[in-house]
């Protein structure tokens, strides 16, 4: 239950040939490859994978950020906490984060106690460890012919093994995990040059940029002052909050992160962070396991199709909940619902979850900075439907704010690349575009009624998976 895999090989061949569909797209523009100088990546974070070395093959499958299948191995760790204390937050004050399936190291303790393959190459000392990130560089700049083992700052500040304040890799952290630092790949910043692409189609070019994905999309959306935040809807929905060089240890249920660090000589910036597990994936589950939508894109004409959410609340906790609840044993409810509960209803419901756990983030956010956000910028394929943005907008009470250039992500990692060869300063550069504003248009007494049921809801989603029946 709960395990999600990809193929590592097909994650690099996807890439390479997005790699040369982007160099035929430049030359129909009347471009050339030679006009690239620089380029950068992002990439999903977390996610973890393990290959040989000399063979450059993967010794497992990719496990995937929201995969669950760790939670008894968080369990098994959470009783080597001193004094049976079972804190979760045991390690915060040293990496930011809460022990959770969420995080990498979690992923490759399992691996190495579950996979025969993994454990032989690290006693032969042939294993290597990444993110997508490092997995992309490392066979971009050559692979088993001396590819660069190396991650960012940001990717790294997600494994649970790299100490939010030296951005060193820990030696409590390591012997917690009991994970071997060998594996590991080199910390850098976001913006260096980190190895030469070897691919014929770009060889020769710097790689110099690397972001998590929600980091890059942070810089592309140019919250790069302190109290500036975006939120990104997708699979999940993540929010992240600049708070400058300030490292804040979130008493709400946030987690402390790198922002980014723009070269290796400058100081990093930090950001608070709130993660929503399901967000476009509800979308999903509605339309492959219960039928109520023939594709995600029909949502809003479904929603359309009803006045209001019909007093429906659907907390879509199919594997837990993360920020700012951090609950693993959640599971998904929808309540309300009555003999004149229509799809509509649970479609709207479903939309609403995404805007309801967001505003849970934002004002997690603001007790722990003090510092209200006057607008959210947001992006993600999900904000394409405007009526979800409204919403989002109606349930916080803020004017939300969406990008014409809508590929943040992608923009971010970009910007990092071209600093890093001496293109400009990210700083500097403004590439705000015309952007779309939505503002509330609801009462706060609708707001703060609507957000009440929300957490009747969420607090009926707590608890089923330790009150299964055995």
């Amino acid at each position: 239950e709960g395990w999600v895999e990809q193929d590592p090989k097909e994650i690099l061949s996807v890439v390479e040939e997005c790699i040369e569909k982007t160099i035929g797209k430049l030359r129909e523009l009347g471009g050339s490859p030679s006009d690239i100088v620089a380029v950068g990546v992002t990439n999903q974070r977390e996610t973890t994978i393990v290959w040989d070395k000399t063979t450059g093959e993967p010794l497992y499958n990719a496990i995937v950020w929201l995969d669950m299948r760790t939670s008894s191995t968080v369990d098994q760790l959470l009783e080597t906490v001193p004094n049976k204390t079972r804190n979760k937050n045991y390690l915060k004050p040293l990496c930011g984060l809460p022990l959770s399936p969420y995080f990498s190291a979690v992923k490759l303790r399992w691996l190495i106690d579950n996979v025969p393959k993994v454990k032989t190459a690290i006693k032969n000392g042939n294993c290597l460890f990444g993110t997508v990130d490092t997995w992309l560089i490392w066979n971009l700049t050559g692979g088993v012919n001396g590819g660069a083992h190396v991650t960012d700052v940001t990717n790294a500040s997600r494994t649970m093994l790299m100490n939010i304040e030296t951005l060193h890799y820990d030696k409590t952290l390591g012997k917690f995990f009991d994970v071997p630092f060998e594996v590991l790949p080199e910390i850098r910043s976001s913006s260096e040059v980190y190895g030469t692409i070897c691919l014929s189609a770009l060889e020769g070019v710097p790689l110099s940029g690397c972001l998590g994905d929600q980091q890059a999309a942070l810089v592309g959306q140019e919250c790069l002052a302190r109290g500036k935040a975006k939120a990104t809807y997708g699979t999940g929905c993540f929010l992240l909050y600049n708070t400058g060089n300030a490292l804040i240890d979130s008493s709400h249920g946030l987690i402390t992160t790198v922002a980014y660090q723009m070269g290796p000589e400058a100081p990093p910036t930090y950001a608070l962070e709130g993660s929503v597990a399901i967000a476009g994936a509800a979308l999903g589950w509605l339309r492959d396991n219960i039928n109520i939508l023939t594709s995600a894109k029909e949502s809003e004409e479904v929603a359309l199709s009803v006045e209001n959410n019909g007093d429906v609340y659907f907390v879509p906790a199919f594997s837990g909940l993360y920020a700012p609840y951090w609950n693993q044993e959640a599971r998904g409810v929808i309540c309300g619902i009555t003999e004149d509960t229509q799809r509509g209803h649970i479609v709207r419901a479903s939309l609403e979850a995404v805007c309801f756990q967001v505003r849970d983030i934002l004002d997690a956010m603001n007790k722990d900075c003090g510092i209200p956000l006057v607008k959210l910028k947001v992006d993600g394929g999900m904000t394409a439907n405007s009526l979800l943005t409204q919403w989002q907008a109606d349930l916080i009470g803020l004017e939300v704010h969406r990008p014409a250039v809508v590929e943040t992500t992608a923009l971010g990692a970009a910007m990092a690349a071209g600093r890093a060869v001496g293109c400009w300063d990210v700083e500097n550069v403004s590439v705000e575009s015309n952007c779309t504003s939505f503002k509330p248009k609801i009462s706060d007494d609708e707001r703060d009624m609507r957000y009440s049921k929300w957490k009747m809801a969420v607090e009926r989603s707590f608890g089923w998976e330790s009150n299964s029946m055995v």
